[in-house]
Formats: C-alpha cells, structure tokens, sequence
C-alpha cells in the first residue's frame, strides 16, 4: 500500500502564534516533526497557509504545499495537500505539526491499523500514569477517549470520561485506565474526502473536537495504544516544557 504523511502547520494559533517556526533544540518544530515522519514515510509533505514556513521547511530539505487560509481544520488542510501532492496513495496520515516527539513506533501502529481493510480511520492514544493527579486528568486540552471491546473509539471528550461514581476523584486514574488522544490520523483516501465534507456536528461544535463529526456519521475510528511520552506544543508553556524533555532525554 502507499501512504503519504502530510503535516498541517499554520501560523495564526490563538494560543501560541508562529508555534511551527518556534525553535526547540535549535531546530524549528516543525521541522523536528518532518525528520520523525521521514523515519516510516516516504512521502512527506507539509500542509501550510505561510510562506515564512513553507521557505522554512523547504530550506531544510522537506516539501511544503501551500493551501488555503480559510480552512477551519487541519484535516481540511490535509485533503487539499493531499490532492495538490501527486501521489496516489491509499493512506493519507495526517501528523499535527506541533508534535515534534512522534516516534517511529506510532506512525508504525497507524501503518499496522490501516492495514486492515476495515479501517476507516485510525489514531492513537496513550494510558494515563494510575497516579495522574485529577487536575491533570482533567486538563481539557488533553483529550481523553473511550473504546469498545474491539478498540474501536466510542466517545472523544475534553471532559474526564468516564465519570467514576462514588469514587474519590483524586483515585479515579488508579482504578481505571483512562486514554488520552494523540493527535494523529491515518485516513483511507476516499474516507478523508468524504469526512471533509461534511458540516460540523453538534457534538463536534460543543466539544470542539473534529472527530465527533467523524462518529456521528458512522465511520469507525480504529484505536492504538502507545506508551511512548508525547508533549504537543500548544503554548509557550508547552514550548518551554518539550525543551526540558529534550535535554533530559538527550534527542
């Protein structure tokens, strides 16, 4: 099967503007996020709204397709890369240009998941620690996901999901395994095309989570389960605290 790897990067954050440029370990991050997917991808391309990036990316030897600044998502952003590239590929994986920790091991899980021709999306997600204090649990920037027996996901939320009741919150994370999403998406081509025309849900719209759409049309999302460490780069905080990672991990 061929995959292409396509990495949404666009400067106008509210949170954090500029993040893909922003420097980390001496390199930009968005940079950092095309070495990993170069590591199991051949195909690698960056999806931006910016020339400052896309001379940034190109300078260091990567792709970059220039697309549209009115995309709402970033996987509007991906399909219109995706179309503009070349290449026909069966799998598009999408990788959030804030994620300069994604490790070969992940983009390998999504490559096995998507094998599968039932597959209609696939994502990963990661256990929280059994002593994750609540308020960590509880930090809606980290969403947490809910599976079925199969792994499939049933429910995306920024609320802690799910509700232990009559248990103490701070020993929620010890007596259940909670998973929190990691921002990636291996879509079947013509899954993505159908997904990005779709109009928002009104799940999606409350949780501000894209991939409600996707579940309340019915297409299944696959799930797979890492235990390497990720840190997505949403504010400067974040910024601050992958430069901390790095060092003290040595990469």
């Amino acid at each position: 099967m061929e995959y292409v790897a396509i990495i949404p990067a666009r400067y106008a954050s509210t949170r954090f503007p500029g993040k893909p440029l922003a420097v980390l370990g001496g390199k930009p991050v968005v940079v950092r996020v095309c070495e990993q997917a170069s590591k199991v991808f051949r195909h690698v391309f960056v999806a931006t709204d910016d020339y400052r990036i896309a001379d940034t990316v190109e300078s260091a030897g990567y792709r970059a397709i220039m697309t549209s600044q009115d995309h709402k998502s970033g996987t509007d952003r991906c399909r219109e890369a995706f179309c503009k590239c070349g290449v026909d590929a069966e799998i598009v994986v999408n990788i959030q240009g804030d994620e300069p920790f994604i490790q070969p091991s992940q983009l390998i899980t999504l490559r096995e998941l998507s094998d599968d021709v039932s597959t209609d999306i696939a994502t990963l997600v990661k256990p929280f620690p059994p002593d994750t204090p609540f308020e960590r649990l509880a930090n809606p920037n980290s969403p947490k996901v809910v599976v079925d027996d199969d792994m499939n996901a049933l429910y995306f939320s920024r609320s802690v999901i799910p509700y232990m009741r009559g248990v103490p919150e701070q020993e929620w994370a010890s007596v259940n395994v909670y998973y929190k999403h990691i921002g990636l998406y291996a879509f079947r081509a013509e899954v993505l095309e159908s997904v990005t025309g779709l109009p928002q849900s009104p799940l999606e719209k409350a949780e501000s989570l894209e991939q409600l759409r996707w579940l309340s049309a019915g297409f299944r999302i696959r799930v797979g389960v890492t235990d390497v460490e990720t840190i997505g780069i949403d504010t400067p905080d974040d910024l601050a605290a992958a430069e901390a990672f790095l060092k003290q991990n040595r990469l």
